[in-house]
Order: structure tokens, then C-alpha cells, then sequence
């Protein structure tokens, strides 16, 4: 895991657009040894890694992210995710995401893969995250986020139910996790 320079950390955002490179992966979740750049059509049963990631604080509300105007799906709600660049693994990927979408770092012994699962290109890992959470330590990135909040589980739910929560394939496996 590497800890990102504050010019690195710039270098890497300034990557986040077509010019983005990802590791190739086989439907099996192995590295193929080619490159996809983004937005290139993908070969029959390719992948990329990708992440999403949870903080929740002690009172088990997590940070969300409103997506910013120019995105796709703008308006919606969200956890921090997003692509893993050529070369990073998992973890890595998730605390540079979280650093360019929130300003926070992460302790990555404060977290746990909670589980991968697959689709289309794509083999995505969820991530779960315990941190308290000042919001005024949030910063907002212009062009990705364009607003930030706390919510519980059942306010989630209330934004998903309302479509104003960016789709997640398993929204209640992350809300019920840990809570047993």
C-alpha cells in the first residue's frame, strides 16, 4: 500500500479521464498482462477492478456524496467508489478514491473487503471502513461531488426507495453488515 505524495495524489486525479489505465483481469479475477485505457470497447470477457467504499462512523451512519453536476447520474447519492488504475491493487485503490473524493485518509487497518462481485466489465470489491467523521473534513472535489451528508441505514434505503441514490447492486448486504 502506498501512501500518495500531495502531487502524486494531483497527478493521478488529472489521470481520471480517458487517458486512465487499468489492469485487465479474466472472468476469474486474474491480471491477463494487458492494459485497457477507458472508454476502449473490451474484449469478450474482460474486466476491470473496481472499488466501492463505506465509512461508517460508532452511531452507524455512513458518509455519503452527492455526484456533481457534470457526472453522469448526477444529483444521486453515493458511497465513494470507483476504477483501480493500472498497477494498484485493491486496498490501494480504495484509499486513493477516498483521498480524491473526500480529502480523508483512510487507516487501511480500519477496513475490510467485505466481498467482490461481478459484472458486465467489471469485478468490483466492497470495502467497509470505521471512522468517525467530521463533515466539515470532507472536501469536495469540483466535477465528482457537489455535496455531503451522513446518513443511517434507514435514510438510505428512504434514498434509494426514492431513485435518488446511485444504483448498488447489494445495498442491504453493506447495511447489514456487522449489524447481526
Amino acid at each position: 500500500m502506498k501512501d500518495y505524495s500531495e502531487k502524486e495524489l494531483e497527478r493521478l486525479i488529472r489521470l481520471s479521464d480517458p487517458d486512465e489505465l487499468w489492469d485487465i483481469y479474466d472472468a476469474e479475477g486474474h491480471k491477463t498482462g494487458r492494459v485497457q485505457r477507458r472508454g476502449d470497447p473490451f474484449r469478450k470477457g474482460d474486466k476491470h477492478l473496481c472499488v466501492h467504499i463505506w465509512i461508517r462512523n460508532s452511531r452507524g451512519e455512513y458518509l455519503l456524496t452527492k455526484r456533481a453536476p457534470e457526472k453522469s447520474m448526477a444529483g444521486l447519492w453515493e458511497s465513494t467508489g470507483g476504477s483501480a488504475l493500472l498497477g494498484e491493487d485493491s486496498l490501494t485503490a480504495a484509499l486513493r478514491e477516498v483521498r480524491e473524493e473526500t480529502g480523508l485518509r483512510l487507516d487501511p487497518n480500519a477496513g475490510r473487503l467485505l466481498f467482490q462481485f461481478s459484472g458486465g466489465h467489471y469485478l468490483c470489491d466492497t470495502w467497509l471502513f470505521e471512522r468517525e467523521i467530521d463533515l466539515d473534513e470532507i472536501v469536495l472535489r469540483p466535477g465528482e461531488t457537489c455535496g455531503k451528508r451522513l446518513a443511517d441505514a434507514d435514510t438510505i434505503r428512504a434514498l434509494n426507495n426514492a431513485g435518488a441514490f446511485f444504483a448498488f447492486e447489494d445495498l442491504e448486504r453493506v447495511l447489514a453488515w456487522g449489524q447481526e
